[in-house]
């Protein structure tokens, strides 16, 4: 991924920090921060933990990338940004998938009421079991 021009769309200076973790979110899934800094500390050399928290920071202000936290897990980060979909959590190994939008455009959920608020995003996190876990058989039940 050349994640210049984005980066530069956005006004912001090309770092070979934002490039390394643009790269690392552009392959996909959920990853943490430490997995960030480990997938991307290849491509540059060196990458700290406040650099990677002050990257992720930087693009996400941009919306060049997401954070979600589902309830008891970790800060995890995706680069699909600008649509209103959902994610899967699975409760055993905390896995976690995209879900798209059920009904319409966004938002896809309407809030009865919703208290006078213009309402421009719905965030839904599914809970359940992952396939793997599934098949894993009954030592992956959740307590």
């Amino acid at each position: 991924m050349n994640g210049e021009p984005l980066l530069r769309g956005k006004g912001l200076r090309v770092t070979k920090q934002r490039l390394a973790v643009l790269d690392v979110l552009a392959e996909g899934g959920h990853p943490g921060v430490d997995e960030i800094i480990t997938r991307a500390r290849p491509k540059v050399g060196s990458l700290s933990t406040q650099a990677a928290y002050d990257v992720l920071a930087t693009l996400t202000a941009a919306g060049l990338a997401r954070r979600i936290e589902p309830a008891g897990h970790v800060a995890r980060f995706e680069a699909r940004t600008g649509d209103n979909h959902h994610h899967a959590v699975c409760r055993q190994c905390g896995h976690v998938e995209d879900i798209d939008c059920a009904v319409g455009s966004a938002p896809c959920l309407e809030g009865s009421p919703d208290h006078g608020y213009l309402i421009d995003e719905a965030e839904v996190t599914y809970w359940g079991l992952c396939a793997d876990c599934q098949k894993a058989g009954p030592a992956a039940t959740v307590n």
